[in-house]
């Protein structure tokens, strides 16, 4: 379990719309750490195994990004999803799924999974080295609630899905309020 754990300090690589830049690429790096993102926020943090998957595209990032509005009436300001992919991949995967509320986190080195201790090898479907699909609330970069999918290991012949699912983070944040 890893609530009552601060998030690990890293800086992210983002790519960031800039009207001022003219051509058919009109954006520009900017750093983010982790502090930009949590510091001060009440937030959930979705993390999957790639960018334009099938379960990822098919009901993760879409469940979050029709919940949006519910989650934000559950006391959540941002919800982010985390993939090591890079920028680019991020952007575009974002573009393509229409996504309007939900942020992208691009952790292209890895470096944010290593530190949360979530970095598996997906050799065997052609991936490298990617994060094992979990979710987190994290309150003031700090993890108020963790949901992590079963079986962690290094080249899983699966793909569990729904611990992270933005179903069972809303199950948790009612029974919280239930609770209060």
């Amino acid at each position: 379990m890893k609530t009552n754990v601060k998030l690990p300090q890293v800086t992210f690589h983002t790519r960031v719309r800039d009207e001022s830049i003219e051509g058919p690429n009109p954006f520009r790096w900017e750093d983010k750490t982790t502090d930009d993102f949590f510091a001060g926020k009440r937030v959930i943090l979705f993390s999957l195994p790639g960018a334009f998957t099938p379960t990822c595209s098919t009901y993760q990032l879409p469940g979050f990004e029709k919940g949006f509005e519910d989650f934000k009436a559950q006391g959540i300001d941002e919800i982010y999803c985390l993939s090591v992919n890079d920028s680019f991949v991020m952007n575009q995967w974002a573009k393509a799924q229409g996504i309007k509320n939900v942020k992208v986190i691009p952790d292209g080195s890895g470096e944010f999974t290593r530190k949360m201790g979530m970095l598996v090898s997906k050799e065997n479907l052609g991936f490298g080295v990617r994060s094992w699909r979990y979710a987190a609330i994290v309150n003031n970069g700090v993890i108020e609630a963790w949901f992590e999918e079963p079986g962690l290991v290094d080249n899983c012949p699966e793909d569990p899905y729904g611990e992270s699912s933005p179903e069972n983070l809303m199950k948790h944040l009612k029974q919280v309020v239930a609770a209060e």
